[in-house]
């Protein structure tokens, strides 16, 4: 007979993801151990394993569930029907938005995908493809032609946008004099403004 799941099952694992983001953060990739997240996250090395059997499992499994929860947080919130300026607007602070709380997360997607196999890279590169996707749709609906053959700019755009949206989690603190409502406000307009002058 197969086993059946616990009902807090996912919440476990939540947890154990969480965790182990923390530690991956704060020790590196190699220095971090099974044993130490097992700690960390107060659960024996016997249910850490049965969740995830390897280091790798877990690093994919922080980064896949930190992107489909990005993923889906910003297919909530882009509203084709508004003005691809404040489409822009609220798809950047919507992910800054998802950022919070998150940086642990974010920092093992930025710093470990070289760790996981090809096949793995391969899952999270389609995730992150689409994400990118929605913001140079929006990108391109604010300055039409910046994607011709001789000179295509789109996409350096697009990811200017995401480099200044990516490295928050460098400096920004919460509860500080700049919110992220405010960063959100001024990366948009720096893009909106810079673009004009793409030529």
């Amino acid at each position: 007979m197969a086993r059946t799941r616990a009902a807090d099952f996912e919440e476990k694992q939540r947890g154990i993801l969480d965790k182990a983001a923390q530690v991956f953060a704060e020790q590196g990739m190699e220095k971090a151990s099974m044993s130490q997240i097992a700690s960390v996250a107060q659960v024996s090395k016997a249910l850490l394993y049965h969740y995830y059997p390897s280091k790798d499992a877990l690093i994919f499994a922080i980064i896949i569930t930190h992107l489909e929860g990005l993923d889906a947080a910003i297919e909530e919130a882009d509203d084709p029907t508004l003005p691809p300026e404040q489409r822009l607007r609220k798809l950047v602070g919507t992910v800054l938005e998802n950022y919070r709380g998150a940086d642990n997360q974010h920092k093992v997607q930025l710093n470990a995908t070289a760790a996981l196999s090809d096949e793995q890279k391969a899952e999270i590169m389609a995730l992150e493809r689409s994400i990118v996707r929605r913001f140079s749709t929006v990108l391109d609906q604010v300055k039409p032609g910046l994607n011709t053959r001789e000179r295509p700019l789109l996409m350096p755009v697009t990811m200017s946008l995401f480099g200044m949206m990516n490295w928050v989690y460098m400096w920004f603190k919460d509860g500080g004099r700049i919110s992220r409502e405010d960063y959100a406000d001024v990366a948009t307009t720096l893009i909106l403004e810079g673009i004009k002058s793409v030529r």
